[in-house]
């Protein structure tokens, strides 16, 4: 399957529209909360590619992923 780049957002990208930190969108990836493509680890941090249509669909849903309840 191949994907054009500007169907690819950033994790920069996808968290200011949600107006939110990198680190929240990058924790909801590891979670399996908001899917995303997986890069070629470089550098300290992994890359991530979420799908333009799947951050459209979020917004279109008006709600932030939510976290799991904490265990006790």
């Amino acid at each position: 399957m191949e994907y054009e780049a500007l169907d690819l957002l950033t994790v920069r990208e996808v968290a200011r529209q949600l107006r939110v930190d990198d680190t929240t969108v990058r924790r909801w990836i590891k979670m399996g909360m908001l899917e995303a493509v997986t890069l070629p680890h470089r550098g300290r941090r992994q890359a991530y590619r979420i799908r333009r249509s799947t951050l459209e669909a979020l917004l279109k849903a008006q709600t932030a992923p939510t976290p799991a309840p904490a265990r006790e």
